[in-house]
């Protein structure tokens, strides 16, 4: 194995692993149009301007270019023999160039301060990046949320041996142990006793083998479970132990299988061990041996659980191949200080977990369960927790996950495919005097489409499938083939036709025409007046009675939603129209912030920190989420330590069908934490 890094648009890296299907040029065609071989890059972004004398004018909405320094980092796995195509690759495209800058030289960095860097790096900045592994549950794959604190923890690094090393903190982590009997021992025994050289096919004989027919278990010994020391019947009690004795010849099937058992076992209790030894209750494992087979993380599995009695939880991580080479870039970049920063997992450009069934997709097995692509999407601002969530480490965003509801599955893929041909339209609409636009809406058509396909086979390539995230999928899709903002036309006709005649209206959300100054009269406007109001929505309506309002809007484009750009332009001639906007702003009453999204959806776990900051500083005391997508398809069951109020307009059949209501039923859900009097609340109602 070998790892070399390298950039594109951006920033990026490389290792180089397994098998690649597509051609060696295409995999590094992301390298093109780096700037330089370690860190950022020049790229274009669109932005708002606004001239006062333009207000009657389509110009109110027209997008400029200009330059901003962002970054993508790019990681790609492939065989040691495409090592010269790598260099070849570099040598033409980053060398002797005006523009590009490659290092001369290659330090070599501290493996074990790399595998600790870019395991944090990927716990911090990628949602639903942990697992646990359960083999006979109904979605095998159970997702962990970003916890707030993911200190302290036991990370397992299983390669040729077993490196086991507490981590503390960033800085703080001490080997404390190991193993000679790892990846190594399985792949050098397996070939001894398969004759079978490569890894992946010594796993893929593992899946296919009965290691009872090698192994002696404890009924074979007693005749059944012993009951008095509570081990079952199905326990192994020595591996290999009918080898000795019986006079037949054993397939390769099932040594390789009795091999994995053993070294997993081995590695498991070892683990749980160390885990007991320093009271931590999260152990993650990583490392080449794993590669997202379902046998070996089950052996694991079944053997933390076994010794430790559910105490201590084993965890498996999605890019699990990639943390010593995202360590090794982030000590490269320090001068840049990545960490400054949030990222956040590019679904267009990276490849997902592999079926965990070899018959679904054998060429898949054969690649191995880890990813062939990873690509990671510098956001400009740092995201955090909102500060108002009742529990951090409990919030999951999602309302369903789609990788346990089969039908709701089926039916949002379906959704998302036949709403397809629309998207494309609408794409082209978008940059209508481009003429490669068509071609290149039919290449976002055939990405999006094949990711939709991926995830009919495989829902948990990317961690919990959840309408948001196929919503997020399509966004980047759009992205990668230059359709930033496909609804551009409709909300710019839209709004320059409806101010003249709605003066008061705040396009936010999705532009569901919220008033700005009324809410239900009986609802919530009883009583005292709340501190400061924070509003997912597009409505203030309480600014009259002395509260603070915080309005947050999405900082990029999706869907046809009000950006913050927009929202700040259009309040700004709102409040020439409408005295009490005017004096809401005029007397600080009224902020405009940024919520860190760009999703027509809302995870209140990756928020901009500076929304965050305002909530704390202005004492907010009441949140009020707006949209199906922001308070029904996410948030529905979030719990906030203040009053929250969550509403929307279902514009889905089959969802208000779920719910138990009509279609353009409205959802009008108040909560009050514990120890609040409560209000009247509305579920469900008709409009």
């Amino acid at each position: 194995m070998a790892e070399c890094g390298g950039v594109d648009s951006s920033t990026s890296g490389h290792t180089m692993d397994k098998s690649i299907t597509l051609p060696p040029d295409e995999i590094f065609r992301n390298l093109e149009n780096a700037k330089r071989f370690a860190i950022d890059i020049v790229a274009k972004v669109r932005s708002f301007e606004h001239n006062a004398k333009d207000a009657d004018s389509d110009k109110l909405y027209e997008i400029s270019v200009q330059e901003e320094v962002t970054a993508r980092l790019h990681f790609i796995k492939f065989e040691n023999a495409y090592i010269e195509t790598c260099l070849d690759f570099i040598r033409d495209h980053l060398v002797n160039t005006e523009t590009k800058v490659i290092k001369a030289t290659v330090d070599k960095e501290d493996e074990m301060t790399c595998l600790i860097k870019g395991c944090n790096f990927v716990l911090r900045n990628i949602p639903h990046e942990a697992f646990v592994y359960a083999k006979h549950a109904d979605s095998e794959f159970r997702f962990q949320t970003t916890h707030p604190d993911i200190f302290p923890y036991l990370l397992i690094n299983i390669g040729s041996g077993v490196s086991i090393v507490k981590v503390e903190s960033e800085d703080k982590f001490e080997r404390i142990g190991g193993s000679s009997i790892g990846g190594g021992t399985f792949w050098g025994l397996g070939a001894l006793l398969t004759k079978t050289k490569r890894f992946d096919e010594l796993l893929q004989l593992a899946s296919k083998g009965q290691h009872a027919s090698v192994d002696m278990l404890v009924k074979d010994i007693y005749g059944g479970s012993y009951g008095s020391l509570g081990l079952t019947g199905d326990l192994i009690a020595s591996s290999f132990g009918k080898s000795a004795t019986a006079d037949k010849e054993f397939s390769k099937e099932d040594m390789a299988k009795s091999l994995l058992h053993m070294i997993s076992n081995d590695i498991g209790q070892l683990a749980c061990l160390y885990a007991k030894l320093h009271n931590l209750s999260r152990v993650y494992f990583g490392g080449f041996f794993i590669r997202g087979h379902p046998v070996t993380m089950h052996t694991i599995t079944y053997s933390i659980n076994f010794f430790t009695k559910g105490e201590v939880q084993a965890l498996f991580l999605r890019h699990e191949g990639y943390l010593g080479a995202i360590g090794a870039f982030l000590k490269g970049a320090e001068e840049d200080n990545p960490n400054q920063y949030s990222w956040g997992e590019n679904y267009a450009g990276s490849s997902g977990l592999m079926s965990v069934s070899p018959d679904m997709n054998p060429m898949q097995r054969a690649r191995s369960g880890t990813f062939d692509m990873l690509e990671m999407d510098r956001l400009e601002r740092q995201l955090v927790n909102l500060p108002l969530l009742q529990d951090p480490s409990s919030y999951i965003p999602d309302t369903v996950d789609l990788t346990e509801d089969a039908l709701a599955r089926e039916y949002w893929l379906y959704c998302f495919e036949e709403a397809l041909d629309g998207v494309v339209k609408r794409a082209v609409a978008s940059q209508p005097d481009i003429p490669e636009a068509n071609e290149r809406a039919e290449k976002f058509r055939q990405k999006y489409r094949h990711k939709l396909q991926t995830l009919r086979h495989q829902p948990f390539a990317y961690g919990s499938l959840t309408v948001r995230s196929l919503l997020d999928t399509r966004e980047h899709c759009l992205n990668e083939f230059n359709f930033p903002d496909p609804y551009s036309k409709i909300t710019s006709k839209w709004s320059l036709l409806v101010m003249p005649h709605m003066p008061i209206i705040v396009l936010m959300s999705a532009l569901d025409n919220l008033c700005l100054k009324t809410i239900h009269p009986g609802f919530l406007l009883q009583g005292p007046p709340h501190k400061c109001a924070l509003f997912f929505v597009d409505n203030s309506g309480l600014l009259s009675r002395g509260t603070e309002v915080v309005l947050a809007s999405n900082s990029g484009p999706a869907l046809n939603d009000v950006t913050n750009g927009e929202l700040q332009i259009l309040t700004e001639r709102i409040a020439a129209m409408d005295p009490v906007i005017q004096a809401g702003l005029r007397e600080d009453r009224l902020t405009l912030v940024q919520s860190g999204s760009s999703s027509p959806c809302l995870d209140l776990s990756r928020l901009d920190k500076v929304l965050a900051m305002v909530v704390r500083e202005r004492q907010t005391d009441l949140v009020i989420i707006e949209g199906m997508g922001r308070a029904i398809h996410t948030n529905y069951y979030a719990m906030l330590s203040c009053e929250s109020l969550k509403m929307a307009v279902i514009k889905n059949s089959w969802l208000a069908d779920r719910l138990g209501g009509k279609l353009f039923s409205v959802v009008f859900k108040y909560e009050v934490p514990a120890g609040k009097p409560s209000q009247d609340s509305a579920a469900l109602t008709p409009s």
